[in-house]
């Protein structure tokens, strides 16, 4: 919700289970650096 919300993913632009399964994990790694460029100094005190 979080991720389709935010990135306005609303489908995929890819066809094949292979490749949307792909762009899925990109999007989760651009989501997670996000978080940790905005929280990662609570993480490091």
């Amino acid at each position: 919700g979080n991720i389709g919300t935010t990135k306005r993913l609303s489908r995929f632009s890819l066809r094949g289970k292979k490749k949307v399964q792909g762009q899925w994990k990109l999007y989760c790694m651009v989501h997670n650096i996000e978080k940790l460029a905005n929280y990662g100094h609570l993480a490091a005190s």
